[in-house]
């Protein structure tokens, strides 16, 4: 009997979607980009988000199913943020 959770598995673990600082995106463009793409997130807690990850090097922008937070992280990645591995939790 397999245990791991995995594509066709009809486990749905819990993903954390994290952001990483970098020196080629701007506030502002960062902001733009999580209000496209995150469930949630408008332009000003973009921002908030974008001053946490300059002040702390990253930030865990959306939590959840594994399957929606594989396709956030694809479209923040394909829209120029530099991207954590997706972790558990």
């Amino acid at each position: 009997m397999e245990t791991g959770a995995g594509p066709g598995s009809g486990l749905d673990r819990p993903l954390s979607v994290i952001v990483l600082n970098d020196s080629h995106n701007t506030f502002e463009g960062v902001a733009t980009i999580l209000s496209q793409f995150v469930p949630g997130v408008d332009y000003a807690k973009g921002m908030v988000f974008a001053n946490t990850i300059h002040k702390k090097g990253q930030a865990t922008v959306w939590r959840g199913d594994e399957e929606r937070a594989e396709l956030i992280w694809e479209q923040l990645k394909g829209a120029g943020l530099s991207m954590a591995p997706l972790i558990d939790g």
